[in-house]
């Protein structure tokens, strides 16, 4: 055979093996998370720009945890405004279920999140796997900004509870839930996760004021 010919069969017969070398290479593990806490806030307290930049935020969040590839929203209710409707944050996240960083189950579907979840400091995950700080933790960081009812739901009235629809910084006032379900102290009642009491104001620094730092709630929806 001559060299040419035999430099042209090696480097095919090279070309072929390297292809089926690729081929048996394992896909890239896809993270199965659907639902996280914000490891942080973007800097504005309750000021995300409204739902989008909410979402966004959650976005940007889950793809840093290679989850991006899903729809994400927050868990936010919004307030009818100058003749737009409200939404309520249960409308928004899809139907379910849900997981956190750790493979463990959160709810199966919008129910079940609303009734019997499995929420709590040792269930409510960064989008890293990585617990929130809550009572007894310094600072106490387990106030999560909702906007909602118990069951999910923009609430009634004339109070502002979303901080201008999530665009103020300044003055106004969100509900937020407790990620840990706990009251202020060993001997305060439980509170609900999503719905336990006013802020004192939108910025970060008010906020943080009754034991918050402009956290949400992150749901894969599809």
């Amino acid at each position: 055979m001559h060299t040419a010919s035999k430099i042209v069969l090696t480097v095919a017969v090279t070309s072929v093996v390297a292809l089926g070398a690729c081929s048996m290479q394992p896909a890239a593990p896809v993270n199965p998370i659907s639902f996280f806490v914000t490891s942080v806030n973007p800097g504005k307290g309750a000021d995300f720009g409204g739902l989008a930049g909410a979402d966004a935020h959650c976005q940007a969040l889950a793809a840093s945890a290679g989850a991006g590839a899903r729809t994400w929203r927050a868990y936010l209710s919004t307030t009818p405004v100058a003749g737009v409707a409200g939404v309520n944050a249960r409308d928004r996240i899809g139907k379910g279920p849900w997981q956190n960083a750790k493979g463990e189950l959160v709810a199966s579907n919008v129910e079940d999140l609303h009734a019997n979840n499995r929420l709590g400091k040792l269930v409510s995950l960064t989008e890293k796997g990585e617990s929130i700080n809550g009572v007894g933790d310094a600072p106490n960081t387990h106030d999560i900004l909702t906007g909602s009812s118990t069951e999910g739901r923009a609430m009634e009235g004339a109070a502002d509870t979303t901080c201008g629809n999530w665009t103020r910084s300044g003055e106004g006032s969100a509900i937020v839930g407790h990620h840990d379900r706990r009251g202020l102290n060993e001997l305060a009642p439980a509170k609900s996760w999503n719905s336990s009491h006013a802020t004192r104001g939108c910025g970060l620094e008010q906020l943080k004021t009754t034991g918050g730092a402009g956290l949400l709630y992150c749901f894969a929806a599809n």
